[in-house]
């Protein structure tokens, strides 16, 4: 008989864990909270992990508590994201990332032709909806067309 093992990630004392990402997003959070090479706090993650609702993957941050910007983001890739906040090794505060009904400055479009593809100063628009077979669903509010899939691509 083969024996269980757990595996661990070293527990953060202040910072933010980030949970039931959708698998396989791990790291398009990362880039979304800018995080490269360049930042200095302990960072980890675990990708495509056996949880109780299927695969997922987590998100270790030390030293560093998410923005709104941030958690919408977040949310636009994995809506059943949930985010604690540690201090001091605890849990503090725990939330799901709630889907934004709209989003501004956060996603370019894929039309070629929208104006906020243009020289214009003016900053993407996106109505935000969910559905249950596609998953999140952003249309332009310019030019209607709609991005339902590869949104972390679309990213600004």
């Amino acid at each position: 008989m083969k024996e269980k093992r757990d595996l661990k990630i070293q527990a953060i004392e202040n910072g933010t864990v980030i949970d039931h990402i959708k698998a396989g997003q791990a790291l398009n959070v990362l880039r979304i909270l800018g995080i490269s090479n360049a930042f200095r706090a302990t960072i980890s993650f675990v990708m495509n992990a056996p949880g109780a609702a299927g695969i997922k993957d987590v998100v270790k941050i030390e030293g560093k508590e998410l923005s709104v910007e941030e958690l919408n983001r977040i949310a636009l890739i994995s809506p059943k994201a949930t985010i604690n906040i540690i201090r001091d090794f605890e849990v503090v505060q725990k939330n799901k990332v709630v889907l934004p009904s709209y989003v501004e400055g956060v996603v370019r479009c894929i039309n070629p032709n929208c104006i906020s593809n243009s020289s214009e100063p003016i900053k993407s628009k996106f109505s935000v909806l969910q559905s249950e077979e596609e998953g999140v669903i952003l249309r332009c509010l310019y030019c209607e067309h709609v991005i339902s899939e590869n949104i972390a691509e679309n990213l600004l």
